[in-house]
């Protein structure tokens, strides 16, 4: 083995190592979750308002019957909830399969957004005037501009400014995707979670996590990242921590007084949750997931991920410093990137230990004893990481899966060899996404394709 081979071994092992102790930090991080049971103890006139707002685009109709379906059981008093649609001007087709949903769901409003000459977004324009905080309509090369990129970020400011101006700031904002249906009690846990917290954020699971080997392996995203690491960003308020896109929410005031909604980034979300850390903001987690699809096919997965990971490099970048992050804030932000990042290394990182363990046992290992124990180092953390992550994954199958030979199917699916292939997949969106980042890409909403697959499913659990 040539010194330039030893050289490069030593750097792959050495930054796989570096994630292993980032996940390990993670994991050491204090949990703020809501206990399900206090989501019971507020008096019904008690509660807050609440408007759950549910942009779409061009979405399928059974998708949005599915996602309706379940909402119509959210246990929560008729009278301080709104769910409203919001969906584009220029999207026709949308809006009459909502017209033609409120006939089944009369309870559902909706709103259309106008392009953004129209007159009504003043309400939006005056108050950007009057907000610091909205740094990229204050300063930068973008200041002052008003063409908004034609995607959710651009709906939910829409929708959030002229509910403000028509109805003042007393209520709490919720927002959730097309095809994600919220367990019965999710209101009442925000309810109760914003008592102490600043902005409360649901956990995902993939319904459709069995219909294909993609899906199994998308689903497997969310397993470990949203059900498993990213509560401990919470944190007792210490981490810079990231909002997840839906199932989430703010009091009003606190959006207001915080900006919106950056519509400059390819997604909102790590964004706004991080403005809102730097100003005081603290996270509450809600552990009982709402159910969402994920991509059947990794073509339609890469679509999404490449938007997410172009997402994340936006956020980390211009936005920390124009938000008056320190240098240590910056560096604890960027912290939450390496997890999705060290992808690539997983199926490198592992094998190369073992053949580093097995060739040193065996007397014919080239590498020096360093090098052997950093090896065998990362195995033992990947043992540890990874039996924690299949133990949450296993308990978590449960809530979507109704026989045991279903989850133990889907393990099979997720298991080590074949994660080990996923993990190299996961180096297609990371280099696009990265390449959209440098071309200041992914504002527009590339819209991830949704099946109506949860339509059994939801049925079946409501």
């Amino acid at each position: 083995m040539t010194v330039a081979l030893i050289v490069l071994y030593a750097v792959v092992q050495a930054g796989y190592f570096i994630a292993e102790l980032v996940y390990l930090f993670f994991l050491t991080r204090p949990l703020n979750v809501v206990n399900p049971e206090d989501a019971w103890l507020i008096p019904d006139d008690k509660l807050p308002k609440v408007v759950l707002i549910y942009p779409v685009l061009n979405e399928p109709e059974e998708t949005m019957r599915t996602t309706l379906f379940g909402l119509q059981d959210l246990d929560y008093p008729a009278g301080r909830c709104h769910i409203m649609a919001v969906v584009n001007s220029d999207d026709p087709i949308t809006t009459l399969r909502l017209d033609r949903l409120r006939y089944e769901y009369p309870w559902l409003e909706v709103m259309v957004v106008p392009p953004t000459t129209d007159p009504s977004w003043n309400v939006v324009w005056e108050a950007w005037d009057r907000e610091p905080n909205t740094y990229w309509w204050h300063t930068g090369n973008r200041a002052g501009v008003k063409d908004l990129p034609p995607k959710k970020t651009r709906q939910l400011i829409y929708a959030f400014y002229n509910l403000v101006a028509a109805n003042g700031d007393d209520w709490m904002l919720d927002y959730i995707d097309a095809d994600s249906v919220p367990p019965a009690s999710h209101l009442r846990e925000a309810a109760a979670g914003l008592r102490t917290y600043d902005v409360m954020q649901s956990t995902n699971i993939a319904g459709n996590l069995l219909d294909s080997w993609a899906a199994s392996f998308h689903a497997m995203d969310h397993m470990s990242w949203d059900g498993f690491m990213y509560p401990h960003l919470s944190d007792d308020g210490n981490q810079p921590f990231w909002v997840l896109g839906k199932g989430l929410f703010y009091m009003a005031p606190d959006l207001v007084a915080l900006g919106g909604f950056n519509p400059w980034v390819a997604i909102e979300d790590p964004e706004a949750g991080m403005r809102l850390w730097k100003h005081g903001g603290r996270l509450g987690v809600i552990t009982d997931p709402l159910i969402e699809e994920v991509p059947v096919t990794f073509r339609r997965g890469v679509t999404q991920r490449k938007r997410w990971i172009c997402g994340f490099f936006q956020a980390l970048s211009w936005p920390l410093t124009a938000m008056g992050f320190t240098f240590w804030e910056r560096f604890r932000a960027r912290l939450n990137l390496i997890p999705c990042l060290s992808q690539v290394l997983n199926a490198i990182g592992v094998p190369l230990g073992i053949w580093a363990v097995v060739t040193y046992i065996l007397g014919t290992s080239p590498l020096p004893l360093a090098l052997v124990i950093l090896s065998i180092t990362t195995i033992v953390l990947y043992v540890i990481i990874y039996s924690l992550i299949y133990a949450s994954t296993w308990r978590r199958t449960a809530l979507v899966l109704s026989s045991r030979r279903e989850r133990l199917h889907y393990m099979f699916r997720v298991s080590p060899p074949f994660l080990f292939a996923y993990s190299i997949w996961w180096t297609v969106p990371i280099l696009i996404g990265f390449s959209m980042f440098l071309r200041q890409g992914g504002l527009t909403w590339e819209r991830t394709t949704k099946t109506d697959a949860n339509h059994e499913l939801v049925r079946e659990i409501r």
